[in-house]
Formats: structure tokens, C-alpha cells, sequence
């Protein structure tokens, strides 16, 4: 009983820290985004080219597996970035886009009146 609370006490404790790590993660993976280019081709929220798919919504649509194949491999219309975007800086980048989960607008068929 007596490791089961201090198991608990533990998690406790260590939870704000996570949260606090996985939002740094976040912030630099923003700041990644944006000085290794995405934006020339990718949009977030608006911001950004629209060569490539919004990204807005991505962390919904692929987990970070298929992210970091996209990004480290490229695709017949992505170039690799592999060489470029490695160790934490490619991990922070994949935190982000994970984060991005906004839903698709959609446009109501009701008219406004």
C-alpha cells in the first residue's frame, strides 16, 4: 500500500514537468517550422505558402511515425529533409505538428439570412 502512494505522490509531482517539456517541445518545434522553410510551401492557421497541404490539421490526420517519414524521406512532391531536420530539433518539429489539430472548416449550406 505504502509503494502505491508514493507511486502516486511521484506521478504527482512529475506531471507539471512534463507539461511544462512537452510545451517547450512544442514552442521550439514552432520556431523549427519556421526557420527551416516549411512555411514557403505549408500553411498553419493561414500562415504560410500554399504549395504544400495545410498543415493546421495534421496532428489529426497522421501520427508522428508517419510525420517523421514524410519529413526525413520526402514524397514524390516533398523534397527530404533528412539531412537537414535530426535529433531534438527534428523531435520538437514532430511535437508540434502533433499538437496541430484543428478541424476542417466547412462551409454551411444554409443560407444566412
Amino acid at each position: 500500500m505504502r509503494l502505491c502512494s508514493i507511486a502516486v505522490i511521484v506521478l504527482l509531482i512529475a506531471s507539471p514537468f512534463g507539461f511544462a517539456s512537452s510545451r517547450s517541445q512544442r514552442e521550439h518545434g514552432e520556431t523549427v517550422l519556421a526557420a527551416s522553410g516549411c512555411l514557403h510551401c505549408h500553411s498553419i492557421r493561414n500562415q504560410g505558402g500554399h504549395k504544400g497541404p495545410d498543415l493546421s490539421g495534421v496532428g489529426r490526420r497522421m501520427n508522428k511515425d508517419r510525420m517523421r517519414m514524410q519529413i526525413v524521406d520526402g514524397s514524390k512532391s516533398m523534397p527530404p529533409f533528412g539531412d537537414d531536420l535530426q535529433g531534438a530539433d527534428l523531435e520538437d518539429l514532430l511535437a508540434y505538428l502533433h499538437s496541430c489539430r484543428d478541424k476542417k472548416k466547412t462551409i454551411s449550406s444554409t443560407p444566412s439570412r
